[in-house]
């Protein structure tokens, strides 16, 4: 009979950054290890979590474990076996060691010869047996950003336990029965007042609030639905989703009375993603600040109150700020207005600061800054933040004037290169780091700089998202649209391809300086192109990166990227990998893109299948014609060679102009289908190897001549699954 497995982990307050990934993992994880239990699940496992908890719930568990039957394989026949027949020492050792007999020995047949074996039936275990070791792993399994030790033990023999959070309790229930199991607290904290934590039938309500009691007691509960309704009745709202939508409306409600309504434009779905992460219990309040603050640029304004305070600001129906702001409290004031006094009293001074840094900085320009950066270090190896932008300002010259063609806003885009990191040096982004790139663009505005350099300065931190409709977009852009792709690509190239000469690179999690996130930000440019300056330039990495010295590894960290990219908006891993292809020096990100946009039309259609099947076979057999072989002017013969010569003269021409217009990429795919059964009838008529050297030579070529046309599309083979592929 199958039960119900409930567990809850109950910690201190997790960060509201990590919450939606742990939810994701405690799934995954039990999920996992129930499997590898042997414990049937005929249903999805359920994830929940608030600051205080992580919850899985699978409505149906396997009593026991499935039997196993296992096959062990021994040592090999020839010898297991003497020439009389009998067992050798070897095999009477391999039978005794597994408890048999002679004659419970099989031989079995594998790709690397005959073996003797013994087939080893166990019965499954009662899932109460089995679910300790699972939490167990569980708890093994979950990843943290960072982890912290707490003095806690497992006894499976692994020690340590260290975790994100403190762990309080933990509620394990199967069938309603409470599995049993305990971290205990290391030598270190021995102390009467530390106790172990054993797994239990109780959870805990919210920290403050409650309809009778005492707050935060412990609630027993029987089984999954029982848990969910005592959690309710205690002020936890244990859906995130409704936590979301319950603070969306309330926001809503409170602005309108508050006479505007949310400034979503400014506010966008950051922090509304991540505060339901912050309470279980929201509840949403208002408070105002003195209008004379209006006057502070409104990008001060909202990150003091975002950032700072997760505060939502208030717009009336044309966009301005209003002198109001949104709070989402954990809990239910009984005086709302004590609260919203005191938040309103944090804001102020807040914003008080904010004015006076405002007032300093503009005692001088953004440029006297720039001798400032001399102290502020980028990299041992590379400098202060004054040499990087020296190199920024050379390196946004170069590209705008040589590689984007536009000589006649190169001189803006070095001027932007050049003081697109002074505001490092300002009183406000050191108070306010959010705001680097973005004041350093208001104070270049208010000096008069031409839009075509300030607004390259404000936006020259971005793009951080892959997508397409991440900021900034074209409108945002202006008429820097060019001179930001400039400055922006100058520093990130700057940034990736120095930290890498420096030997920094990232290393599974770690990757302390952003080299990812830079990375993406040039494959995303280069992506969109056309869509954020008007260039239609189909530029390939080798362009754009001349730094000298760099290794593979580099070079497979970008293209590592560029693929990245491309999965994350959409497309299939092994279409990615086809049009990707080769030396990524010669990898065009736009290229790839457009590609991308049409190959998946063709991806299912049984000649193109058939092609894709067979081209890794081309690839094979082409190898035999070396780079340097003379031609030996020999001459086809057989029909199915000929007619497959005819589809690739066919194709050739076609393909060729789809690659140098950058467009015509469907017909190119489409034309390169049909040519898939052609080739299947040569592998099937003809003999490539032939004993004639000048027929040998002449079919190596004309497979070459068709992987050197398929491959300027994409290598086909990579589409097909690894169990589909011929040698």
């Amino acid at each position: 009979m199958d039960r119900e497995l409930l567990l809850e982990i109950g910690t201190e307050e997790i960060p509201a950054g990590w919450l939606p990934g742990l939810t994701a993992q405690i799934g995954l994880a039990l999920e996992t290890r129930l499997k590898e239990a042997r414990l049937s699940i005929d249903e999805p496992v359920q994830t929940y979590s608030t600051p205080r908890r992580l919850v899985a719930h699978a409505g149906r568990i396997g009593e026991r474990q499935t039997d196993l039957e296992e096959l062990v394989t021994g040592p090999p026949v020839s010898a297991a076996f003497g020439a009389d027949g009998r067992l050798t020492p070897a095999g009477a050792g391999f039978a005794r060691k597994h408890g048999v007999a002679d004659d419970q020995i099989e031989r079995i047949t594998t790709a690397k010869g005959e073996y003797i074996g013994v087939r080893k039936h166990q019965r499954g275990r009662p899932a109460s047996e089995v679910l300790p070791d699972v939490l167990a792993a569980v708890l093994r399994t979950l990843t943290f950003p960072k982890q912290m030790r707490w003095d806690a033990t497992l006894a499976d023999g692994k020690g340590d336990l260290p975790f994100g959070r403190p762990i309080r309790w933990i509620l394990y229930l199967y069938g309603g029965r409470v599995v049993p199991l305990i971290i205990g607290r290391s030598a270190a904290a021995a102390d009467s007042r530390v106790l172990d934590i054993s797994t239990g039938a109780a959870t805990y309500g919210h920290r403050f609030l409650t309809t009778s009691g005492r707050p935060g007691r412990a609630l027993k509960v029987k089984h999954f639905d029982d848990y969910r309704k005592r959690l309710a009745e205690n002020f936890v709202v244990l859906e995130r989703s409704e936590r979301h939508d319950r603070i969306g409306r309330e926001l809503d409600a409170e602005a309108r009375r508050r006479g505007g309504r949310i400034a979503s434009a400014l506010v966008g779905q950051g922090i509304l993603d991540e505060v339901p992460d912050l309470v279980e219990y929201p509840v949403v309040v208002s408070g105002a600040f003195a209008p004379e603050f209006l006057t502070l640029p409104e990008e001060v304004l909202t990150t003091t109150m975002i950032h700072h305070q997760h505060f939502f600001p208030v717009c009336d129906d044309q966009g301005t700020l209003l002198p109001v702001f949104l709070a989402v409290l954990n809990m239910q004031p009984e005086h709302p207005e004590v609260i919203a006094i005191n938040m309103e009293r944090v804001l102020t001074a807040r914003l008080r600061d904010a004015r006076f840094f405002l007032d300093t900085d503009r005692e001088q320009t953004l440029d006297a800054y720039t001798d400032r950066l001399a102290t502020v270090l980028f990299h041992k190896k590379l400098g202060s933040y004054q040499e990087k932008a020296v190199r920024v300002e050379r390196l946004a010259r170069s590209i705008c004037a040589d590689v984007f063609g536009r000589p006649d806003l190169a001189d803006y885009a070095a001027e932007a290169g050049r003081l697109c990191k002074a505001d490092l040096a300002t009183a406000m982004v050191r108070e306010l780091t959010e705001l680097q790139g973005t004041i350093g663009g208001i104070y270049a505005r208010e000096d008069k700089r031409p839009e075509e350099v300030w607004r390259a300065i404000y936006f020259h931190y971005l793009p951080i998202g892959v997508e397409a409709t991440a900021p900034p977009s074209r409108a945002q852009l202006g008429a820097a649209a060019i001179t930001w792709a400039a400055v922006a690509l100058a520093d990130k190239l700057d940034t990736v391809t120095g930290m890498f000469a420096a030997g920094e690179r990232p290393t599974g999690s770690r990757d302390p300086y952003g080299l990812r996130r830079a990375a993406q930000g040039i494959v995303r440019i280069l992506v969109d192109l056309p869509e954020l300056t008007g260039l239609d330039q189909r530029l390939t990495l080798g362009q754009l990166v001349t730094a000298p010295g760099l290794d593979e590894a580099f070079w497979s960290f970008m293209i590592d990227r560029v693929r990245f990219v491309l999965e994350q908006r959409g497309s299939d891993p092994r279409n990615v990998r086809a049009v990707t292809h080769g030396a990524a020096a010669d990898v065009s990100p736009l290229v790839a893109r457009r590609k991308l946009e049409t190959l998946p039309e063709f991806t299912e259609s049984a000649d193109f299948k058939q092609l894709a099947v067979l081209f890794k076979r081309v690839k094979n057999i082409a190898r035999n014609l070396g780079a340097s072989a003379p031609n030996l002017g020999g001459t086809l013969v057989e029909a199915a060679e000929l007619a497959l010569a005819v589809e690739v003269g066919r194709l050739q021409p076609v393909i060729a102009a789809a690659v140098s217009s950058g467009s015509g990429y469907r017909q190119a795919f489409a034309e390169a289908a049909t040519t898939g059964p052609a080739v299947a009838k040569f592998f099937e008529d003809v003999m490539v190897m032939a004993d004639d050297p000048q027929l040998r030579d002449a079919r190596l070529r004309l497979l070459k001549q068709l992987e050197d046309a398929v491959l300027q599309l994409a290598d086909v083979s990579e589409i097909v699954p690894e169990a589909d592929k011929q040698e």
